[in-house]
């Protein structure tokens, strides 16, 4: 199996297969699918994620569409021209993305929100080809610990020597790796992570993205 894409009720991870089944019973309503990536024109910037959130992305089958963190991060795009159009927290609500995409690490739902290291390792086999897939790509923001790691393996850049650290910006030739904490509703609720803050690293990595030589 490859590409950069799963294949829908994708069987590679068993637990989040089963999660899966269990929702379409709760939930039929939703998505309940590999959530695939987010992608706009003339990519120069992907984001990567976490997960699908249960009753967000895993709800409406687009990244960060239909909770709090898809609340910020959009409107964050928004403001800085990453995206243009109105976020209505739906897959059709004519929301386009602008020299950027969103991915996640994980492209299934997992329980509590929390993937296993088996199920991190597994889902990058279509992380890997999704990278590569966009010749333009100068920067990656990776949102939250999980991500950060993902993509460190994904291009063989040492964790030890290239640790998580809100707001840091890797040279990882030829790409730019930055990371920000999640901006969940957990985070910003705590203080860990601020709209002030996220504002700031989206536009970061904007620049970075968009003057890269």
């Amino acid at each position: 199996m490859s590409g950069a894409e799963p294949p829908k009720d994708c069987p590679l991870c068993p637990r989040l297969a089963s999660f899966r089944a269990a929702n379409r019973l709760t939930h039929p309503e939703y998505f309940n699918d590999p959530v695939p990536s987010f992608i706009g024109h003339n990519v120069r910037l992907l984001i990567v994620g976490l997960a699908p959130g249960l009753h967000g992305a895993n709800k409406t089958g687009r990244p960060f569409t239909g909770d709090w963190a898809g609340d910020l991060l959009y409107a964050t795009l928004l403001k800085h021209g990453l995206a243009r159009g109105v976020y209505a927290e739906r897959a059709d609500d004519g929301l386009e993305l602008v020299d950027c995409a969103i991915t996640n690490a994980v492209r299934c739902v997992p329980p509590e929100n929390k993937p296993l290291p088996a199920e991190i390792k597994t889902c990058r086999q279509f992380l890997t080809p999704q990278i590569a897939a966009f010749p333009q790509l100068r920067v990656i923001l990776a949102l939250g610990k999980i991500a950060h790691d993902s993509v460190c393996d994904t291009l063989g850049a040492k964790k030890s020597a290239h640790p998580f650290k809100h707001g840091v910006a890797y040279d990882l030739k030829p790409l730019t790796l930055i990371s920000s904490y999640h901006c969940s509703r957990y985070n910003t609720n705590t203080g860990v992570l601020t709209e002030a803050m996220f504002d700031v690293v989206v536009k970061q990595a904007k620049i970075a993205a968009l003057h890269a030589l």
